[in-house]
């Protein structure tokens, strides 16, 4: 008893000092709201550029893959991804064909886009995340308002995107910019996005360009 008490005044000092995040469910009609001032603002801001960190857990490997980098993204689906580290690469799409290219190797991949490429799922989740167009025809979603912006589940509809993912939880800021993913997909492969010093500034359009 004697531990306990002493102990109280310190647990009860960590309790009061731990951040609460505080979530009010949304409603079908709030989402549909939410939904609808996204796309106004992608409308008027269509491109947003990021720092990103991304933790990958493969039903393949013993440890997760940790990597970061820069993501540029053009609604609704250009974008370009340069992850840095000891195996840099640069990821570039235009919509329509994807190619990766390895630094080091001074190799490159190229993919046609929609035909069930390896690539299909990440880059489904990247325009998933930063796009969000009619989001609602391929997933169902709930979501609840948070302290700092929204959290949103999304399940999928259609056997297209059952066939990339399990679930999809988005987390977006107060300006409607996503800050946090996280995809399950039916393999069995976990992976958690992180964004950081998002900007709606324009970017140039060769930037999405794969020269």
């Amino acid at each position: 008893m004697f531990a306990i008490s002493k102990l109280s005044p310190l647990l009860l000092s960590l309790v009061l000092l731990t951040p609460i995040v505080r979530a009010q469910s949304l409603s079908e009609a709030e989402v549909k709201n939410l939904l609808a001032r996204i796309a106004e603002r992608r409308a008027s801001s269509p491109d947003v550029h990021a720092d990103f960190q991304e933790q990958k857990t493969m039903h393949l490997l013993n440890r997760p893959i940790v990597s970061s980098g820069k993501i540029w993204f053009h609604a609704p689906n250009k974008f370009r991804r340069e992850f840095t580290g000891n195996s840099p690469s640069v990821t570039v799409s235009n919509g329509r064909d994807l190619w990766i290219y390895y630094p080091n190797f001074k190799s490159a991949e190229h993919y046609s886009l929609g035909k069930r490429s390896p690539v299909d799922a990440a880059i489904a989740a990247i325009n998933t995340a930063l796009n969000l167009e009619n989001v609602e025809n391929t997933f169902r979603i709930s979501g609840a308002k948070i302290d700092n912006g929204y959290d949103l589940q999304l399940l999928p509809r259609s056997a297209s995107m059952k066939r990339m993912f399990q679930k999809f939880d988005l987390r977006l800021n107060n300006d409607l910019v996503a800050e946090r993913t996280e995809m399950r997909q039916p393999n069995g492969d976990h992976i958690v996005t992180t964004y950081s010093n998002q900007t709606r500034a324009a970017i140039p359009a060769s930037t999405f360009e794969f020269c």
